[in-house]
């Protein structure tokens, strides 16, 4: 296969099609999504069939337990990816939005539309269900896409994108809006990200060396974050059952979620009382403890943080510690390790919650709440395309609004201007 004049194609047909997605009315996604539900519940066996060749080939190539977990299709998973079709159908639809629309001095009215992006593409990788919800989430906002998945799971993805394709014909719309990559060649990625005439913005979900990647060698606009380097800081002023519920859910509800807490910072005048309670029940739950000098002088089992500690990403049952002087000095430290992505305070303290809520730079930033919560289905967006840190266009959890732009619209009356 000639990738490049492949992928050419691709971008031609994408850019094509996002012209009639653009135009195309909530009744007509909808429809579409719709179907492309009842597709999917049709072709249950195809579905499956496929997904055990890709598990089949994963297993010969000695993918981990977790990796095939995330890889498997099943009747249980084809349930969720109807349903998640099914609830973005049930989301506003924002494309047409008028907000803001003023009369000026001469006049004529002024406002915002929203209005799609246009083309964008999303790499991801493992799980066949990102495909549904990309496509659902990119078709909803009137946009075309062009999705890359993982080469592990190309008979998947496949498979999945033959009933999104059902979906699309059945709702008199153009195939085209939503294609997935037939090659699994890393060149056709390279030439993705290297499209701007056909792909306006690029989307990768992966690991971290995907996204790095992504960022450095792309001429298009990325949406992403790198990892999640999440705190929790427990003021002079917290209320203790708040601070040992929230400071437990927030590293042990998940392990593997980019908003799980990393590290947690705690007031030196509240760490002799707080610390062993926090200690023993994530001892409890399994969880390793890596702590500061400070934090090894009053529980015990706590291995000795390094400078590095501060700035990793765990993805599992590890815990690093922090005793701080006070709110600025866990501010200071936020600031200097954290990845952008959430924060939060324990306090009773109005004021200095407000202050924390102010001066930390993180996409989503809270008070008496676990950092578990920074999620698009948690905020009410009904479902996310991913998380962004970036400071431009999307920040935070990325729903239907964070896959629009805006433009300005002028309402006139033969108004000219003098």
């Amino acid at each position: 296969m000639d990738i490049a004049a492949y992928m050419q194609e691709v971008g031609r047909n994408a850019r094509n099609a996002s012209r009639q997605i653009a135009i195309a009315d909530s009744g007509q996604k909808n429809s579409a999504l719709l179907a492309m539900a009842d597709a999917l519940d049709n072709a249950r066996e195809m579905l499956i069939a496929a997904n055990r060749k890709d598990l089949k080939n994963g297993e010969e190539k000695g993918l981990d337990a977790a990796l095939l977990d995330r890889l498997s299709v099943t009747d249980a998973g084809i349930d969720k990816m109807i349903e998640g079709l099914k609830q973005v159908a049930g989301l506003a639809d924002p494309v047409g939005e008028i907000s803001d629309l003023k009369y000026r001095p001469t006049g004529i009215q002024v406002g915002m539309m929203r209005v799609p992006l246009g083309v964008i593409g999303i790499i991801y990788e493992s799980r066949p269900n990102v495909t549904v919800e990309a496509a659902s989430l990119c078709l909803k906002s009137g946009n075309a896409a062009v999705l890359r998945g993982g080469s592990e799971a190309i008979h998947s993805n496949q498979a999945i994108a033959a009933c999104v394709k059902q979906g699309l014909k059945d709702a008199g719309l153009d195939e085209a809006a939503v294609q997935i990559i037939e090659t699994t060649d890393r060149e056709a990625v390279g030439q993705m990200i290297t499209m701007p005439e056909y792909v306006d913005v690029i989307v990768p979900r992966g690991g971290k060396g995907l996204i790095e990647r992504i960022s450095r060698d792309a001429r298009v606009p990325v949406i992403k974050h790198l990892d999640g380097i999440c705190h929790v800081y427990i003021d002079d002023d917290a209320d203790a059952d708040k601070a040992l519920r929230v400071a437990v859910n927030a590293k042990t509800q998940r392990y593997g979620t980019c908003n799980t807490m990393e590290t947690l910072l705690i007031a030196e005048s509240r760490a002799a009382e707080l610390l062993p309670a926090l200690a023993k029940a994530y001892q409890d739950k399994g969880v390793e403890l890596r702590g500061c000098e400070k934090t090894a002088a009053i529980i015990t089992d706590v291995i000795a943080a390094t400078e590095d500690d501060w700035q990793t990403e765990y993805l599992a049952p590890i815990l690093s510690i922090k005793v701080v002087e006070d709110m600025q000095a866990a501010i200071v430290h936020i600031n200097t390790y954290s990845s952008q992505h959430t924060e939060s305070i324990i306090t009773e303290n109005y004021t200095k919650s407000r202050e924390f809520l102010r001066a930390v730079d993180s996409s989503s930033v809270m008070v008496n709440a676990s950092t578990r919560f920074a999620d698009g289905f948690e905020y009410g967006l009904g479902a996310e395309i991913g998380i962004s840190t970036d400071k431009l266009h999307a920040r935070g959890p990325v729903g239907l609004n964070g896959l629009t732009s805006q433009k300005y619209i002028v309402l006139g009356d033969g108004h000219i201007r003098e």
